[in-house]
C-alpha cells in the first residue's frame, strides 16, 4: 500500500501571531494559556497545523524577533512547561504545532552577545557575530553602506571601536553563519524543540544567514520604470547577486537541517520566509534535499488582477513542481497590511518584495472585503497548502488610524516617525462583547494595542452560526476542502473563460471560478453548487465574487 503524502503538503496552517490572540492572564498581552483555551475553536474552524510567532524569552525590542534564549519561553507568554502542555493538547485536537525560528541574529541580551561584548575586539567570542572595523583614518565610518530593514543604517559603533552588523533593530545583532558554533547551536536547538514534540519550524529571514565574505557595497538596484500593476515577468523581476539576501551558500545550512528534521518521526518540516527575486530563485530552497515549503509571495503581493494572478500561479506551480515542491498560498500576515484592505482600494494593485505596501486612495471595506471573500475560495482551491492570518477568517481590515502614542513596531521609531509600521495588522482580535477587549482578555484588561471600537460585529461570537460571515465562509471552505477528494495537494487544469475571470477544474469532479471583471458572468454547466463567496442571482457570477462548482457524474 503506498504510503500517504506528507501532511504539509495540502495543509491549512493558522498563523497566530501570539501577543494578539488570546490573553489569559490579564495583562494585556496575549499568551500560551489564553492559545490553549482557544484551542477547540482552531479545531471547529478546520485548521490543520498552527504556525507561533516568537514565544522565547526575549527583551521584545522587535516582539519576541530578538531572541535571548532559544530554549526558554519569555514569561510574558508562559514557561516551558506550558508550551510542553500546549503541544501536547494541540495534538489532541489533531492540531500540529510550528514556532518560529529565528537563525538570523539574535537579541543583543544573548548570552553570546554579551560575551562577545565583553570580550572586545578580535576575541574568539565576536567571530560568532558580524563585527568589523570602520573605515575611514579613525575607523568612525561603517564597514560598508548597508541599510537596516527598519530604517537607519544596518552597524552600530561600540565604545572599544568595533562596528557590528544588524540588518534590522540595534538590538538584533547579525549571526556569522561561517561559524561551526553558530551551526551547531542551531542543530542543537532545533533537536530540542522536535524532542519536545513540534511539527516544524517556520524559519525567520530564510534568505538571509549567509553574508558575502568581503562585505561589499550594495550594488546599484534598477527601480521599475512604472508604479503600477506589473506582471510576474517584468523586466525588475531578474535575480541581483545579493551580498546579504538569498546567497547561493543558505542552502548547505537548511540540507543540514533537514537531515535534523528527517531524524524525528511523523513528518517534521520547515516552511521558508524567503524573500526571492524569481520564482526559479525561490524554488531552490525547496529542492528534495532542502526545505519541505516556502512562503509564495508573488500571490500575496499580486494586485487584483486576473492577469497577474494568473501568471503569478503558473509560474509558482512551474518552479516549485520542477523540484517535487508544493506550493503554499498565503494573503495576509504579522509584516503586510491585511488584505481586505489593499483590496479595497480602487487600484489594488501589485508590489515588490523588500518593498513596503503603500495603499493608494481611500479605502472601500465592502469592496475589499467582497474581494476577500472571493480571494479566500481561490487560494484554497489552489494545488498545495495555505496560510491563515489570524482575524483573516473574521474578515478584519487594517487598523489604519491607530494613534501615533500606541505605535510600538521598532520601524516607527527607526524610520524618524515617516513609517507607521506593522501594528495595524497586529492589533488583537474580538473574540465576543459589544465592546474592548472583546473578550481578547478579561473584562477590564487593556489590549496591548487599542482595539476599534466598532468591531462587536466583526467578533467570533458575533459571525458564529451567520451563514453570511467571513467565519461561516472559512468554515465551510476548510471543511469542503478537507473532505474532497480533488483539493489540497495535486494539479489543476484551466478552463477557457473572458477576460477578467479565472476559471479552472481539479480532478475529480471540482470547478473553481472566480470573476475579477466588472461584469457578470454566467456560470459554465455544473451538477451542484458547493460554495458561493456571495449571494448568486439566477446563476451569474457577479464582480469580485467566486464560486466552487461540483461538475461531472457523482
Amino acid at each position: 500500500m503506498p504510503r500517504p503524502a506528507p501532511w504539509w503538503r495540502s495543509a491549512v496552517i493558522y498563523q497566530v501571531y501570539i501577543r494578539s490572540f488570546a490573553d489569559g492572564s490579564g495583562d494585556g498581552v496575549g499568551d500560551i494559556a489564553g492559545l490553549r483555551a482557544r484551542l477547540p475553536y482552531l479545531k471547529s474552524l478546520g485548521v490543520d497545523a498552527v504556525w507561533i510567532n516568537p514565544w522565547y524569552k526575549s527583551p521584545m525590542a522587535d516582539h519576541g524577533y530578538d531572541v535571548a534564549d532559544y530554549r526558554a519561553i519569555d514569561p510574558l507568554f508562559g514557561t516551558l512547561a506550558d508550551a510542553e502542555q500546549l503541544i501536547e493538547e494541540a495534538h489532541a485536537h489533531g492540531i500540529r504545532v510550528i514556532p518560529d525560528i529565528v537563525p538570523n541574529h539574535t537579541s543583543d541580551q544573548h548570552a553570546w552577545f554579551r560575551a562577545a561584548l565583553a570580550a572586545g575586539p578580535g576575541s574568539p567570542e565576536r567571530e560568532r557575530y558580524v563585527f568589523r572595523p570602520g573605515r575611514g583614518p579613525d575607523g568612525a565610518q561603517p564597514p560598508n553602506d548597508w541599510v537596516s530593514c527598519f530604517g537607519g543604517p544596518a552597524w552600530t559603533r561600540l565604545p572599544d571601536g568595533d562596528w557590528y552588523l544588524h540588518l534590522f533593530a540595534p538590538q538584533q545583532p547579525d549571526l556569522n553563519w561561517q561559524h561551526p558554533e553558530v551551526r551547531a547551536e542551531f542543530e542543537s536547538i532545533l533537536r530540542f524543540w522536535f524532542s519536545r514534540g513540534v511539527d516544524g519550524f517556520r524559519i525567520d529571514v530564510a534568505h538571509g544567514l549567509v553574508k558575502h565574505p568581503e562585505l561589499p557595497d550594495l550594488p546599484p538596484r534598477a527601480e521599475p520604470a512604472v508604479v503600477g500593476p506589473l506582471t510576474r515577468r517584468d523586466e525588475v523581476r531578474r535575480h541581483l547577486d545579493h551580498p546579504h539576501w538569498d546567497r547561493d551558500e543558505v542552502h548547505e545550512i537548511y540540507r543540514a537541517w533537514r537531515k535534523v528534521a528527517d531524524e524525528f518521526p511523523g513528518d517534521r518540516s520547515f516552511v521558508a520566509e524567503a524573500w526571492a527575486d524569481t520564482p526559479e530563485r525561490l524554488a531552490a530552497y525547496v529542492r528534495r534535499d532542502g526545505l519541505h515549503t516556502a512562503f509564495n509571495f508573488d500571490f500575496l503581493m499580486c494586485g487584483w488582477d486576473a492577469k497577474d494572478l494568473r501568471a503569478v500561479i503558473d509560474d509558482s506551480l512551474a518552479m516549485l513542481g520542477a523540484v517535487g515542491a508544493p506550493a503554499t498560498w498565503v494573503l495576509s500576515n504579522h509584516d503586510v497590511m491585511r488584505h481586505p484592505s489593499r483590496y479595497g482600494r480602487s487600484a489594488a494593485r501589485s508590489w515588490l518584495a523588500n518593498a513596503r505596501y503603500e495603499p493608494e486612495g481611500p479605502l472601500d471595506l465592502e469592496l475589499g472585503t467582497r474581494r476577500a471573500r472571493a480571494a479566500a475560495l481561490l487560494m484554497l482551491a489552489l494545488p498545495g497548502g495555505a496560510y491563515v492570518y489570524q482575524g483573516e477568517e473574521l474578515g478584519l481590515p487594517e487598523v489604519e488610524d491607530l494613534p501615533e502614542s500606541a505605535l510600538q513596531d521598532p520601524i516607527w521609531e527607526r524610520s524618524g516617525h515617516t513609517d507607521r509600521g506593522r501594528d495595524g495588522c497586529r492589533v488583537p482580535i474580538p473574540w465576543s462583547g459589544q465592546a474592548p477587549p472583546y473578550g481578547f482578555g478579561p473584562a477590564g484588561a487593556t489590549p496591548w494595542l487599542p482595539q476599534p471600537a466598532d468591531w462587536a460585529p466583526l467578533s467570533v461570537e458575533a459571525q458564529t452560526g451567520d451563514p453570511a460571515s467571513m467565519l461561516e465562509l472559512y468554515r465551510t471552505a476548510l471543511r469542503i476542502r478537507r473532505d474532497h477528494a480533488a483539493l489540497g495537494d495535486g494539479t489543476m487544469t484551466w478552463r477557457d473563460a473572458p477576460e477578467g475571470v479565472l476559471s479552472f477544474s481539479r480532478d475529480p469532479g471540482f470547478l473553481c471560478v472566480v470573476n475579477l471583471s466588472a461584469e457578470p458572468y454566467a456560470l459554465p454547466g455544473h451538477s451542484a453548487l458547493l460554495l458561493s463567496s456571495g449571494p448568486l442571482a439566477d446563476g451569474v457570477l457577479g464582480p469580485d465574487q467566486a464560486v466552487w462548482l461540483a461538475v461531472g457524474e457523482h
